[in-house]
Order: C-alpha cells, then structure tokens, then sequence
C-alpha cells in the first residue's frame, strides 16, 4: 500500500470575537470557535458573517457560542424576551444567515468531511466535528449539566460528547475540555471533564474552543493509552509559548516538525483562540488577543 501524501496547512483560529472584527493573518482554513456576538441579534449576526465571508480562506468553518442566542431556537423561544424585549429577534431569519452562507460551514453538533480545493492551496482534506455546547453558567444558549446530578461529584458525566466520531480529525467545541484551555484567573478550572475524555478516545490532531477569554494559548497533550495509570490519563503536557507576544512574529503552533516536535499519533494540540480579553459584559476598555495560527501535516485528497 502507498504511503500516504500529506502536506502542511495553514489553519487560522479564533474565538469570541463578541461583535469585533479583527485582522486575520493568511491561511487555509479559518476556525471561528463561537460567540460572534453578544446577543445574537440579526444586525450583529450579519455583520460578523458578512466578515467572515469577505475573509479569503479556502474553508471557514463556524460554530455558536453561548452568546449567540437566536442561534439556539428552542432556547430563545423560551427565554428570548430577556434579551430582546424590546425588539423580539426572528430566530429562523438568524440561523439562516448563517446557515445559508456559500462560502461557510456552519456545524451544530455535527461533522462534515472539508476538501481544500484551491489549486494553489494544499489540496488537503480532513473531518471536523463541531459543536456549540457549553456547561450550563447562568441562562445562556447551548448550555447543558456536565453531569446528571451537578451537586453529586460521583454522578455520572454529561454523555453529549459521545457524539464525537472516532475519525475526526478536529474537534471544534465552544466549551474547552477540564484542565486545557480552561484556567480563568481566579485559577479555577472552567472547562468540561467529559470533554476532556472524548479527547482521550478520538485523539484528533486539533481541538479548538474557546468560551473561557483568560485561558487563551495552546497545550500538547500527549494521551496515555497503553499503561496501567487508569483510563483517560495523559502521559504528558506541553504548554505553548506564545511566539508573537511582544513582538510582531505570528501567534503560531507548529506541528509539522519544521519549528518543533512533530505532532505524534497520540498527541492532541488543544487551542483556545479567544480574541476578546475582557468578559461579559465588557465594561472595561476592550483588549484583543492575536488569532493562533496553527500548521499542521494533512493527508492530500488530490495527487498533483
């Protein structure tokens, strides 16, 4: 059997942007991890994916956020009116805008199979599972209980993640998994353990989330798989530094090998690619993290 062709593409992440549009480095592929917005309302909808689909990228895939309320129908059609009490939103007009786009995939705890099919691009292909969903905090969209009884830390974990197909080869989730991408800075841990365990089974090459702004950055997870330290252990974790603060290098994670380590068959980079510094309700004056530019090794679909 031949060996498999794969080449090096350019994959630009980013996340709550919360109504801000930021300037985005070149790349193959665009990842927005969800929260384009702070309520969800068809102007600011819009305008974020009129954004997004001026961007010149070869694939734009784009999941929700808590914040993109009108996104989640069976939500605002129950708690809207705490939000839009003025000016009630059409939930259907807003899913369409995103939905309809030409030029993006727009995944609601779905997967879709990507083919980059610009002749001077990598012509590489990949499965990506994406989703909205974020541990229940407060009454937001796409919001659901990490376990069956919250307050009883044996109960059993939420078994939404189980939806994760095993051949994905990147997961983009709102939320971030326990202990990666998570850490705010009261250093509590925000992100979701059954997460964290989807990982452990898939191994995607790729997760990006975003939903917690203070844990932006990128970890190497190594997963353990074979020895006897119990299910779900990791074997190690590499913390990314930042090339592009204070200066202005790109924000990039290399995987290929060419800057750093290979990614191997047991690693996960895990990305939180939050834009926005400040949290909800952003009162403060508004500071952006850059967009984390990751490059990774594909298999190519179409031999040149």
């Amino acid at each position: 059997m031949a060996e498999q062709v794969v080449r090096k593409t350019r994959i630009v992440c980013i996340s709550d942007t919360h109504n801000c549009t930021v300037n985005l480095p070149k790349g193959d592929v665009l990842i927005h991890a969800g929260d384009l917005t702070n309520q969800g309302s068809a102007s600011e909808i819009s305008k974020a994916i009129k954004w997004l689909e001026d961007a010149d990228f070869d694939a734009k895939i784009v999941i929700a956020g808590n914040h993109d309320i009108t996104l989640d129908q069976s939500f605002y059609s129950q708690h809207g009116h705490v939000f839009h009490n003025q000016k009630p939103q059409s939930s259907e007009e807003c899913l369409a805008l995103v939905s309809s786009s030409p030029s993006i995939t727009y995944l609601n705890h779905e997967s879709a199979t990507i083919r980059l099919l610009s002749a001077k691009g990598p012509q590489t292909q990949f499965t990506v599972f994406g989703s909205p969903y974020s541990p229940r905090y407060g009454r937001w969209a796409f919001n659901y209980d990490e376990s069956t009884h919250p307050d009883d830390a044996s109960s059993p974990l939420t078994t939404i993640w189980d939806d994760v197909p095993s051949h994905a080869d990147i997961v983009v989730t709102h939320t971030p998994p326990r202990n990666h991408g998570d850490a705010t800075i009261e250093q509590r841990p925000k992100g979701c353990e059954a997460l964290r365990r989807a990982l452990w089974r898939v191994r995607p090459k790729l997760a990006v989330c975003g939903h917690i702004h203070d844990g932006r950055g990128a970890h190497r997870v190594v997963w353990d798989k074979v020895s006897g330290s119990g299910r779900f252990a990791e074997k190690s974790v590499s913390v990314w530094s930042d090339p592009g603060a204070g200066s202005n290098k790109l924000s990039l994670v290399d995987l290929t090998g060419k800057k750093g380590s290979l990614l191997g068959e047991d690693e996960t980079c895990v990305v939180n690619a939050a834009i926005l510094k400040s949290r909800h309700p952003h009162r403060e004056e508004k500071q952006f993290n850059r967009p984390i530019v990751v490059d990774v090794e594909l298999p190519v679909w179409a031999a040149r």
